[in-house]
């Protein structure tokens, strides 16, 4: 189908056009995010959301994996992590946390 090979090189098109691709992913992906929404999919979906002790993190939105459906973000899912990728979850904490303490300042 025409649709399906448009689709796969939607980015390269976007590229050729607007000379960049920067645009399709965030769009695909609010896309995915709205049916999920609308179709009540309950659909597993990497969001970012404000954590309340999921993956011992609070009071910090950081991508985590979600079920999505009619009510948005439906439930955060806690996966088991290797020790390795926790490492790596908290560093990303780290830095988003002091990205929002240089925005904190900055608004004042």
């Amino acid at each position: 189908m025409q649709i399906q090979e448009d689709t796969k090189v939607g980015g390269a098109t976007l590229t050729k056009l607007l000379g960049t691709s920067a645009w399709y992913a965030p769009g695909a992906a609010v896309s995915t995010l709205i049916q999920a929404i609308l179709c009540d999919q309950k659909k597993l979906i990497p969001c970012s959301v404000l954590l309340e002790g999921q993956y011992g993190l609070s009071d910090l939105s950081i991508g985590v994996p979600c079920i999505v459906g009619k009510k948005g973000i439906e439930q955060i899912v806690e996966i088991d992590l290797s020790q390795n990728e926790k490492d790596n979850l908290m560093e990303s904490a780290k830095a988003v946390k002091a990205t929002n303490d240089i925005l904190n300042t900055l608004s004042l």
